[in-house]
């Protein structure tokens, strides 16, 4: 951002972490991961005129002292930088933490504003793992900040190809006045891992793939694909729109056939031979937390009444993917003989949020030559990579600037964030009865009941 100008150059950064680090130790810390994950040229002078900005504060969250170290540290950037009292709280803590950093802040004075100055927090997911605690978190952080000033930040929100939705959907006419019930047959969101627990196995035993990846990122991105056109593209505009849907959300009434869980086994990955979920250290070799969630929701709206929506994530699985699939109907009438069409299936957009940035649509193609009408799938292809020479920003450089402008369309609200624990919790409490999650190899594309939810209303996965 400082590369690009948009950062002030009075900007700066201060680290707070119980590791015994001196403030130059930081500085090399930082200048190391930049020169090693920078998307822009490396120059020097930028990077003195942030690092002059750069303070760092040890401690830990129960201490006081160190809290007000760090209230003297930014009241000095405020009079040597020029920063004037204008501050942005990054919580990048665990999420038991978020109450304890937010009362020390408050009483060290540092979570209110002087006037013309501005305060601002940010929350990393989990926002809870139920809506009683995130409705006790809410009220704990509000306490301490004003609510306009709180931004949950969801990466997700952030990828360009998220935000290239709503242009996809509302600046084209060929798309609109088909993405409705006439049209669409059924709606997929995946998104898949390739990697297990990794070093994350403290914080996701206990909470899961649905409570991890469902509530936030997959439910945020089901509401940019089903919602009504906004008035603008405003926070307020926007967020009434993704609420409208998230409100209207559906539950299946047979839980047991309409969600599936499982948990990775060991298996392949690519040419590594990698354990299962049980084996991780640190797992309890009892946990029952899945490493898999696939669910359907309906959306109890006009434009989308009888379209079921199927949301899956896993760790473990075939490849890393991010996509969301718009499967169509077939054609009323096929004037082709049975056998010419036997390879052509159902016209698709899939919108590609991660690695490979992009839009593909399926549709039918007559194949070359041949004296009979044959029709088989192909695919017309635009991948951001290929299409602009500037590289898209990472999802956390647009948030991050988003916070510090105070610009909050791209971060649930309060609201949002109940709405998607309403949803959740009652399957949440129906899969606590049932025990061990159905186990499924690494490397695979998880449980067979997986499989079999989408074959009883006549569908199957996408095969990324």
């Amino acid at each position: 951002m400082a590369n690009r100008g948009l950062l002030p150059p009075s900007f700066g950064l201060t680290g707070f972490a119980r590791r015994d680090w001196t403030e130059d130790h930081f500085k090399e810390f930082v200048k190391e991961n930049v020169e090693a994950h920078c998307r822009t040229p490396f120059k020097d002078s930028t990077w003195k005129q942030l690092a002059d900005g750069i303070r760092f504060v040890q401690g830990t969250f129960d201490d006081p002292k160190a809290f007000e170290r760090l209230s003297d540290t930014v009241a000095e950037l405020d009079r040597d930088r020029g920063t004037r009292g204008n501050h942005a709280f990054y919580m990048s803590v665990p999420p038991r933490a978020f109450p304890q950093v937010s009362r020390q802040l408050a009483d060290c004075g540092l979570a209110k504003s002087t006037e013309g100055a501005w305060r601002r927090v940010i929350i990393e997911k989990p926002f809870g793992h139920d809506l009683a605690s995130a409705k006790e978190l809410d009220r704990v952080v509000s306490e301490v900040f004003d609510p306009s000033s709180v931004f949950r930040i969801d990466h997700y929100l952030g990828k360009e190809t998220v935000q290239n939705m709503l242009a996809l959907r509302f600046a084209n006419a060929m798309y609109e006045p088909i993405w409705n019930s006439n049209y669409v047959d059924h709606v997929q969101i995946t998104m898949a891992e390739d990697i297990g627990v990794a070093g994350r196995a403290g914080y996701y035993d206990g909470i899961g793939a649905a409570r991890d990846v469902i509530q936030n990122h997959l439910l945020q991105l089901m509401a940019l694909t089903a919602m009504e056109e906004p008035v603008s593209f405003s926070a307020a505009d926007l967020t009434a729109e993704k609420t409208k849907v998230l409100s209207a959300v559906r539950l299946p009434k047979d839980l047991a056939a309409h969600t599936a869980r499982g948990q990775y086994a060991a298996g392949w990955q690519g040419s590594h031979e990698v354990v299962g979920y049980l084996d991780e250290k640190g797992i309890d070799p009892a946990s029952i937390t899945e490493t898999y969630a696939a669910i359907r929701l309906d959306v109890d709206t006009r434009r989308w009444a009888g379209v079921p929506f199927y949301l899956r994530t896993g760790k473990r699985l075939g490849k890393r993917v991010t996509e969301i699939a718009v499967v169509f109907k077939r054609a009323p009438h096929l004037p082709f003989e049975s056998t010419a069409t036997k390879e052509l299936g159902k016209n698709a957009i899939v919108i590609r949020v991660q690695p490979d940035e992009g839009v593909t649509m399926r549709f039918g193609s007559k194949v070359p030559g041949g004296t009979s009408m044959e029709v088989r799938d192909v695919s017309m292809d635009f991948g951001y990579g290929r299409s602009f020479t500037e590289s898209s920003p990472e999802a956390y450089e647009r948030l991050i600037l988003d916070v510090l402008l105070g610009d909050p369309p791209l971060f649930p609200t309060t609201r949002e964030v109940e709405l998607s624990w309403q949803i959740l919790d009652p399957i949440e409490e129906f899969w606590s009865t049932l025990g061990q999650p159905q186990p499924y190899r690494s490397g695979t594309w998880g449980p067979e009941e997986a499989v079999e939810m989408l074959a009883r209303d006549g569908h199957r996965w996408r095969m990324p």
